[in-house]
């Protein structure tokens, strides 16, 4: 089969699919040379393109530009997380779309339950007072916090990431509140959660961590109603998109609560535009989107994507398919 590599950002083919890896693709398929951007398109004559690899920078393309520079495509392999950028219109000509979400998704819960552990006992916060006014203050503030044993965890979905970090946060005893649409109270039970709404979630919590899915439904669904409902001490923890949140309503009730911390790996814009209050509230910790597969993580995600088209070659079940209903959850 006929396949290219294809991003807007070269470079992160060369990180994500490392020699090996291309290696191994190439035993297989028959490769052309170069990495494709979308200006390409329109100027090289792709049309027998039958797979593409990619990662970040995939482009966009519309139904028409498929059936213009891809008319025998019939499969991309996305070395990277969420597809909901592009994806839709492939799978809805039929073109199977297969992504590394599950090799992207284990840094993430790594980061997240890391993160939420943290929260619990007051790491935050609680070193930024030692710094600033010593261990006496530091210690002081320290005292509000459950620790971990039975703390409240809500976590706002359980797509393929916030699936995994329940089950991560179960181990180490903490009492998990979880928003889903989809699992049902016997399902729950059988794990060991709880399900609950949105609002008993920002009522009664020790830290909230956001998995929601990426999709227009979301979009803002963590309003001013809700964060105004946290109790002091809590933790709102964001390592899934920036725009499920209500951000002029964030800034608000950090100013309001100075005992509400937020941890943002994300935010909508990202990064914020400039003089945004997040880059100097004192109970904001910002980074710049790390959660995901980073450093030596990424080239995981090519392996998935070459053991994945291996499959494809043999017409074996696949492991990492996308499907339209997977993207109502997915992030």
């Amino acid at each position: 089969m006929n396949a290219i590599y294809l991003s807007d950002k070269p470079d992160n083919i060369i990180r994500v699919y490392t020699e090996e890896t291309q290696a191994r693709i190439a035993s297989e398929y028959t490769v052309r040379d170069g990495i494709y951007r979308s200006a390409d398109l329109s100027t090289t004559d792709l049309r027998d393109t039958e797979v593409i690899f990619s990662t970040w920078g995939m482009p966009a393309l519309s139904d028409e530009e498929i059936s213009a520079y891809f008319p025998r495509l019939r499969a991309v392999f996305y070395a990277a997380g969420s597809v909901q950028a592009f994806a839709r219109p492939f799978i809805e000509r039929g073109i199977r779309i297969f992504s590394a979400w599950q090799a992207n998704a284990l840094p993430v819960v790594e980061y997240a339950v890391a993160q939420i552990l943290l929260a619990n006992k007051g790491f935050y916060q609680s070193t930024v007072r030692m710094r600033e006014e010593g261990k006496k203050a530091a210690s002081a503030f320290f005292k509000h916090y459950p620790g971990n044993y039975n703390a409240k965890v809500g976590i706002l979905g359980d797509g393929a990431i916030g699936a995994k970090v329940i089950r991560e946060l179960l181990r180490h005893r903490l009492t998990v509140l979880v928003f889903s649409i989809t699992m049902t109270t016997e399902e729950a039970d059988a794990l060991g959660v709880r399900l609950a709404s949105l609002e008993e979630i920002f009522a009664e919590c020790d830290v909230i961590s956001n998995h929601l899915a990426n999709n227009d439904e979301t979009a803002g669904m963590i309003s001013r109603p809700l964060l105004e409902r946290v109790k002091p001490y809590t933790t709102f923890i964001n390592t899934g998109r920036g725009r499920q949140v209500d951000e002029s309503a964030l800034i608000d009730r950090l100013r309001d609560d100075p005992t509400f911390t937020a941890v943002l790996d994300v935010t909508y814009p990202e990064p914020p535009i400039e003089g945004s209050p997040l880059y100097t509230l004192p109970n904001v910790f910002l980074t710049p989107h790390i959660a995901g597969s980073a450093g030596n993580e990424v080239s995981r995600m090519g392996e998935y994507m070459q053991e994945e088209a291996h499959r494809f070659c043999l017409k074996e079940e696949p492991l990492y398919e996308v499907t339209a209903k997977m993207l109502e959850t997915m992030a």
